[in-house]
Formats: C-alpha cells, sequence, structure tokens
C-alpha cells in the first residue's frame, strides 16, 4: 500500500506545480526562506538518496537544471528508481509524508 501513497502523493504534487511558469517557482514557498524551486529540489534529493539507500549504491547529487520547470519530472524519475529498489514499506511511507509536507509548504 506504500507504494500506492507514494505514487499518490507524487501525482497530486506534480499536478499542483506542473503548469507553473518561472515566477512561481521562484517565489518563496510558505513558512520558510527558500523558493518553491529550492524547496522542491531538497524534496528530489531526499528521494533520490532514499532510492540510493535502497539499492546499496552511492548517493549522489541530483543536478539542478537549467529552468525549475523540470523538477516534477526529475521527482517522477527519482520515485520511480525507488519503488522499483523495493525498499521497506515504511522508507516508502515516509517518503510519502515527506512528499505530503512539502506539497503543504509550497
Amino acid at each position: 500500500m506504500s507504494a500506492a501513497e507514494l505514487d499518490r502523493a507524487v501525482g497530486l504534487l506534480v499536478r499542483q506545480v506542473a503548469h507553473w511558469e518561472q515566477p512561481r517557482w521562484a517565489a518563496v514557498a510558505g513558512g520558510g526562506n527558500v523558493s518553491r524551486a529550492d524547496l522542491v529540489h531538497k524534496l528530489v534529493q531526499e528521494v533520490a538518496d532514499l532510492a540510493a539507500d535502497a539499492e546499496g549504491g552511492p548517493r549522489r547529487d541530483v543536478p539542478r537544471l537549467a529552468h525549475p520547470m523540470a523538477l516534477p519530472d526529475q521527482l517522477r524519475v527519482v520515485t520511480a528508481d525507488l519503488v522499483a529498489a523495493g525498499p521497506p514499506e515504511a522508507v516508502l511511507a515516509g517518503a510519502a509524508v515527506t512528499v505530503t509536507a512539502t506539497r503543504s509548504a509550497l
């Protein structure tokens, strides 16, 4: 069930932000002092780190692409990597909670 929960959380976040243009990405995220783009990139990195840990491989920096409109696609890719790695349900559930918290902060 946790993989489905994670997929749902990612889908909701992607639908919320996929149409954003540069000014919305550059705006400060709620309750913080970083841009929305920075916050989503941090989420992408966290999910990528969970995937690397689940695969038993090294953690790698997720590249920061020129336009933040690529962030939803990056999130989808690292989420698919995490699910494919087959981590414990608790890891998937924790990732879903993190995605939901990020979505709330946007």
